[in-house]
Formats: C-alpha cells, structure tokens, sequence
C-alpha cells in the first residue's frame, strides 16, 4: 500500500507536485485504512492537501551537506535490490 511513499528530499531535479501528492494520498490510506468511501472522500481530500502543505514546507527547509541524489541511478538501485530479492 505504501509503494508511493519514497525519499523526496535531495533530488536533482526536485520532487514534482505528482510525487509528493502520490506520496501523501498513500500515507492518508494507510493511516485511515484504505480508500475512503464516497461519505469520508471530502476529508480524505482534505487531509492529503493540508498534509502536501506541510511537506512542501518541510522540503523547502531541509538543508544537507549531500550532493544531490540522480533519480535514474536511484531508480537503477532500487531495480537491482528488487531483482536482487526475487530472483531467489
């Protein structure tokens, strides 16, 4: 379920709108414990956006030392432990 919640801070290029909505509509769910039904979707819609607010501000404020993660070298890493697991 939470397959969307991923590191965002420290990306070159930063995480995009998409990203960070997917990342806290998965976090909403999993805290409410699933997709919500038609009577809670107005707060669930609420929640993921006032959740997005705070984590657009948290990611404006982190500071790091770090060079910038490549996402594609990232992506590559993750592929290789994932085939790493299953391919026992």
């Amino acid at each position: 379920m939470c397959r969307n919640i991923r590191q965002l801070h420290n990306f070159e290029p930063p995480a995009t709108r998409e990203e960070i909505d997917a990342a806290c509509l998965q976090f909403v769910r999993k805290v409410a414990g699933g997709a919500p039904s038609k009577k809670n979707e107005t707060a669930y819609d609420r929640a993921v956006t006032d959740i997005a607010a705070v984590v657009d501000r948290l990611l404006g404020e982190l500071v790091t030392t770090a060079p910038p993660k490549d996402r594609e070298e990232e992506a590559a890493k993750a592929k290789a432990r994932s085939a790493a697991r299953f391919s026992a």
